[in-house]
């Protein structure tokens, strides 16, 4: 049965439908992912009312989830993000937490490296399973806070927990109980929550949780975990894949403040930040994400892109260094060896690089028209050129002018006969078959040749 909220003009389940919902046999909704087929979308046509919070932030699980994705870090390559995420995230700590793994001693080292900063931001917070043994893990570290593996749907909860709902509801609430008991915060993960039972498990679960919090006078988070990356932000989209759904559903029937409730993505099926920002939108001040977008699988959502996107919806933040962006990109590929793929938003070597001969002509005339912002301020990233068959005259003057420095007068004109000859050069290179760009060291070869006047000294 639904009931119509008038307030919001909204079809919402009747109140009874929240008590858990238990069976023998689980709830796969199998119309909506059949398996070998591409996962379906459904719409219910209900629109759930934007709500975003008046304090909105990021917090960070490179090191937990990010290292379920590559080669481990090492103590000092942890050490260093960590002090470039705090200068990222500003002292007001936009990067208000980073999470961590416990297990080894290499880990705990790297916790321990990290608390001697003693830095306010980011907070150091763990990350445990379901089991009392874990538990002591964080309390040995002397962490404040720590998430909790809640596996949320029966895919989870069936077929690899091999629980009922009722049987892993108790098991959940029982480790919770004991974070309680030590005074710690726990930060509950609702795990595959877009494929879970949003009325019939997750808010009963949530109702659960934030009647424990008023009984306990401890705050109870719950971080919402897309984790097959199936979400979707689409306004009239239904359960269990949308995303305003879910977040509307948390904070309106499950009472979670907005505080406490943060969303944790992952890019599957490329929704990651589509589906961040719908959380932040409709009623989610947290957000969770990683560096790069690294993170299990296809990833998680990046933290310098929600830097720019809290900063679109936000305003100007003077404590936020965006530069670092630029940094921590240059630290994975110098120091780390990972190498970024060219095309990567913000942190790829060939973001803000045009081919296209077209698109130099209008950036030789303002490098607005072709350039996201400006991103030699606020990356430390000048636009770039990169030399191929349809670069044109158009390429070959701004990269003489970008690569030297030219500026105002200095620069060369069109129509510089120097020009026409390094064009000649180049189309005879891929009229006899070439593949490659034109490489730096080639371009200086022929900018010696034909343009020596206008570089002299340079």
């Amino acid at each position: 049965m639904l009931r119509l909220n008038k307030q919001h003009n909204t079809l919402e389940p009747e109140e009874h439908h929240f008590e858990l919902k238990d069976s023998e046999e689980p709830n796969l909704f199998r119309d909506i992912f059949p398996y070998d087929k591409v996962p379906k979308i459904p719409f219910n046509y209900r629109l759930n009312p934007m709500n975003m919070p008046e304090d909105i932030w990021i917090t960070d699980t490179t090191f937990r989830d990010g290292q379920q994705s590559r080669p481990p870090y090492t103590v000092k390559q942890i050490v260093d993000l960590f002090d470039m995420m705090h200068k990222l995230g500003g002292k007001r700590g936009l990067i208000r937490q980073c999470e961590f793994f416990l297990y080894n001693e290499k880990d705990k080292e790297a916790v321990r490296k990290c608390m001697e900063r003693g830095y306010k931001y980011p907070e150091i917070t763990g990350w445990i399973r379901a089991v009392k043994s874990d538990f002591k893990l964080a309390k040995e570290m002397g962490l404040k806070e720590t998430g909790i593996l809640c596996s949320a749907s029966d895919y989870h909860i069936y077929l690899k927990l091999n629980k009922t709902r009722k049987q892993a509801l108790e098991m959940y609430l029982d480790i919770v109980r004991a974070a309680l008991e030590e005074g710690m915060i726990p930060r509950c993960h609702f795990e595959d929550i877009t494929r879970a039972d949003l009325y019939g498990f997750v808010i009963p679960f949530a109702k659960e949780l934030m009647k424990m919090s008023r009984e306990s006078g401890i705050p109870i988070k719950i971080r919402a975990c897309d984790t097959m990356g199936v979400g979707v932000s689409y306004p009239g989209a239904a359960p269990p894949r949308s995303v305003p759904g879910i977040i509307y559903g948390l904070t309106h029937f499950a009472d979670v403040p907005s505080e406490c409730l943060e969303w944790h993505g992952h890019n599957d099926l490329y929704l990651a930040m589509s589906n961040a920002t719908a959380a932040w939108l409709y009623g989610c001040s947290v957000i969770n994400g990683a560096l790069l977008g690294l993170g299990e699988r296809t990833g998680n959502t990046p933290v310098e892109a929600l830097v720019i996107e809290y900063l679109a919806l936000r305003g100007n933040d003077d404590e936020i260094d965006t530069t670092v962006i630029t940094d921590i990109a240059d630290y994975y590929r110098n120091e780390i060896g990972y190498q970024i793929p060219p095309n990567q938003p913000l942190v790829g070597s060939g973001f803000n690089v045009t081919r296209a001969g077209i698109h130099s002509d209008g950036l030789l005339k303002n490098e607005e028209i072709y350039n996201i912002f400006d991103t030699t301020k606020l990356l430390k990233r000048p636009i770039g050129v990169s030399i191929t068959d349809k670069s044109g005259i158009a390429g070959i003057v701004q990269w003489v002018d970008i690569y030297f420095k030219l500026q105002g007068d200095e620069k060369i004109a069109k129509d510089h006969p120097g020009v026409a000859k390094i064009k000649e050069w180049i189309d005879e290179q891929y009229a006899t078959g070439r593949i490659t760009s034109i490489s730096e060291k080639e371009m200086v070869e022929q900018v010696n040749i034909h343009l020596k006047d206008v570089v002299v000294g340079r």
